[in-house]
């Protein structure tokens, strides 16, 4: 047999009192605490007594002595007439999400903060948009430190003075390697691809092969720049912006970017990622093409002039259908490649295996681009046919 005993206490504390603590500094104001009781607290005993001997034990422990005392706390909860609370102590479920981002701003505010302190510099000693970043969270203490190193360098301190440049930078420390292999093999692979596609027809059409390497000179180095992942350090857009400016603005520069702690891009945003760089893409290759189409023509007419038995064989580049054609063309094939190029192939895969050996990963990210690179001149000289811009000429 056993008796079991309930006691219920419910304690409410007295009114708030106001404690002030007053200091002899006369310029400082005197700051006061004041105390504000919470919900009553409810405080639930329960008792449970067996006694020592009973009349028939059905087991041995059973004729054991034992007294359990269990108690149980609640506050903080309110009861059903607290308006605010209705759900007593219950709150807070859902946002996991938004929980999670806050948390890592926080740890990414205080990580920076430390590691400006070890380096014995201010906040304000960082440029604006830096030290918003870091002030709102947004970047880690590693790409504080990167900043760091990159600053070390006169010609890196001035170029990190545009913002496209600092952005792509403190993302990727082999960003400008990246940029000089891109334009340097783009001649030689350009010309090699063309050869490869025209063979005998190679010099007959070299007016043609001239207007395509020209146009791939000017196309490099924005293929490089336009898809390169970013450390987004742009302030907040304005609440007057539109509903598509808003969300252009939430975009990654490449869709396949990884995301710092603290930020997170949707499907739908990485989507808009691509379609963003293929119309920047497609105004960069319409205007590069019109440049190498116009030097070209340019070529073919001063060669009509010296040798007028070639006035039959060649003809000028179409300006416009070229033009066009090259920015579709950019801001499809080459677009994708190079999205998938930086922010899957050196990024996801590359980067995180040779981190540590900077020589080899920069070996690497040069025989891929080159790679990259000769695929993407095959491509052009097919596409071209395909939709009547070029023709192969028949060798008699």
């Amino acid at each position: 047999m056993s008796i079991s005993t309930t006691l219920t206490l419910t304690l409410t504390p007295p009114a708030p009192r106001l404690l002030s603590l007053h200091h002899s500094t006369p310029f400082l104001s005197p700051p006061s605490l004041s105390l504000t009781p919470q919900t009553p607290i409810l405080l639930s005993l329960s008792l449970t007594h067996r006694p020592l001997f009973a009349p028939f034990p059905t087991n041995a422990a059973a004729a054991n002595t034992n007294t359990e005392v269990t108690s149980k706390f609640s506050g903080g909860g309110g009861s059903g007439n607290n308006n605010n609370n209705n759900n007593g102590g219950g709150g807070g479920g859902g946002g996991g999400n938004e929980g999670s981002d806050d948390r890592n701003k926080r740890s990414n505010k205080e990580e920076a903060l430390m590691a400006l302190a070890e380096a014995g510099r201010s906040l304000e000693s960082l440029p604006t948009d830096l030290k918003a970043a870091v002030e709102e969270g947004r970047i880690p203490a590693s790409i504080l430190l990167r900043y760091f190193d990159l600053e070390k360098s006169s010609f890196l301190s001035w170029l990190m003075r545009f913002g496209g440049f600092k952005e792509r930078l403190l993302a990727d420390d082999l960003f400008l390697a990246k940029i000089a292999m891109e334009c340097g093999v783009g001649v030689f692979t350009k010309t090699a691809a063309e050869y490869e596609r025209r063979r005998e027809n190679f010099f007959n059409e070299i007016e043609i092969v001239v207007a395509d390497v020209m146009m791939a000179i000017i196309a490099d180095f924005m293929l490089v720049y336009l898809p390169a992942p970013t450390v987004s350090l742009r302030p907040p857009i304005s609440l007057n912006a539109g509903r598509l400016a808003k969300f252009l603005h939430g975009c990654p520069d490449n869709a396949f970017q990884l995301a710092l702690p603290g930020s997170s891009f949707s499907l739908l945003q990485r989507i808009g990622a691509i379609v963003r760089n293929g119309a920047k893409l497609f105004a960069v290759g319409t205007t590069s093409s019109l440049v190498g189409t116009v030097v070209t023509n340019a070529f073919i007419n001063a060669r009509k002039a010296v040798d007028q038995s070639a006035g039959d064989e060649l003809e000028n580049v179409p300006i416009l259908s070229t033009s066009v054609a090259y920015g579709v063309y950019m801001a499809v094939s080459s677009n994708l490649r190079y999205q998938v190029l930086a922010g899957v192939v050196e990024q996801r895969v590359l980067e995180p295996l040779l981190h540590q050996h900077k020589l080899l990963l920069s070996a690497l990210c040069f025989a891929v681009r080159t790679g990259n690179t000769f695929l993407g001149s095959l491509l052009w000289v097919d596409y071209a046919r395909l939709i009547g811009i070029q023709k192969a000429q028949e060798i008699e």
